[in-house]
C-alpha cells in the first residue's frame, strides 16, 4: 500500500495526526528533498527505508515502490504542503494504477495557509475580496495561456503565487497589467512556518526590490491583494442585526 501524505508547510507539528501516524508506521518513506523539513523524518522507525526523491526520477520512485510492494511493505510518499498543489502526484497515481498498486491520499496544510497565518491575514474579506487565486509564473514549466498572470490579475482578487520567487521582476510587471496598482499591498513569506521564516510586507510596486534587499529568490510565497490592507468591512455573520439559523438578529421581523 502507498500513502501520499502532505507534510504541511514546514513546521513538524503542522503535519496532520493521520499523516504523522502513517510516518510512524511506514516501512519506506520517499520524501520530497529540501522541501520537506527533515525533522519530520524523526518520526520514522529506525529500520524505515528513507529515500530522497530530489535525486530520483519518476521511474526510480515507482521502482522503489514496486520493490517495497513485492516485500509486502508500506510506503509513505511524503510531499510538501498539500500534495494536490504542485505535488506532481497525478503522474505517480497513473503509474500505480497501471500496476494495480493501491494508494490513498492524506491532505496537508498548504504553505498558502501558513503564510496567511504568519501575516495574521484573511484572504476573503467582505467588500475587498471573496476569491483567492492560487497560481504560479510560467518558467521552465509552462502554464496554459488562459491562465497567464496578466489575465488572472484582471480580477483584482486575492492571489497567492507559488514557485515564482526567482522571477519577481517579471511577476511584478505582469501583475501590474491587471487590476492591481503600484500601491496594492503585497507580501513575501519565505519558508512559512520553518524556524528561518521571514515575512516581508511591501507594495506591488516594491515587490522585486524588497526580495532583492533580503536575498530571497526561492522557497517563498508571494501574496498580493487588498486583503493585506488595514481597511475592511465587518462581516454580516456576527453582526447584531443579522439573522441566521442559530440566532435572531435585530433585523428580524
Amino acid at each position: 500500500m502507498v500513502h501520499f501524505v502532505g507534510a504541511g508547510p514546514g513546521a513538524p507539528d503542522l503535519i496532520t495526526l493521520r499523516g504523522a501516524a502513517l510516518l510512524e508506521r511506514a516501512d519506506q518513506v520517499i520524501y520530497a528533498g529540501s522541501l520537506v523539513n527533515p525533522a519530520l523524518l524523526e518520526r520514522c522507525r529506525p529500520d524505515c527505508r528513507v529515500r530522497n526523491s530530489a535525486h530520483m526520477t519518476l521511474e526510480q520512485v515507482i521502482a522503489a515502490i514496486e520493490e517495497a510492494e513485492a516485500e509486502n511493505k508500506m510506503t509513505v510518499r511524503l510531499h510538501t504542503g498539500d500534495p494536490s498543489l504542485y505535488g506532481a502526484i497525478r503522474e505517480q497515481m497513473a503509474e500505480l494504477d497501471a500496476r494495480k498498486i493501491p494508494y490513498d491520499v492524506t491532505p496537508g496544510v498548504s504553505s498558502f495557509c501558513a503564510a496567511a497565518a504568519s501575516l495574521n491575514a484573511e484572504y476573503t474579506l467582505p467588500g475587498l475580496s471573496q476569491t483567492l487565486i492560487l497560481t504560479r509564473m510560467a518558467g521552465r514549466t509552462p502554464v496554459p495561456e488562459r491562465e497567464s498572470i496578466e489575465l488572472l490579475a484582471r480580477h483584482g482578487a486575492s492571489m497567492a503565487l507559488f514557485l515564482s520567487a526567482g522571477m519577481l521582476d517579471e511577476l511584478q510587471e505582469e501583475l501590474l497589467k491587471g487590476a492591481y496598482t503600484e500601491d496594492t499591498p503585497a507580501a513575501i513569506v519565505y519558508k512559512a512556518s520553518w524556524p528561518e521564516e521571514k515575512t516581508l510586507r511591501c507594495t506591488l510596486g516594491t515587490l522585486a526590490e524588497t526580495a532583492r534587499s533580503e536575498g530571497i529568490s526561492k522557497t517563498a510565497l508571494v501574496l498580493v491583494g487588498d486583503f493585506l490592507s488595514a481597511d475592511f468591512a465587518r462581516s454580516c455573520l456576527y453582526a447584531p442585526g443579522f439573522t441566521t439559523g442559530y440566532r435572531k438578529g435585530t433585523d428580524a421581523t
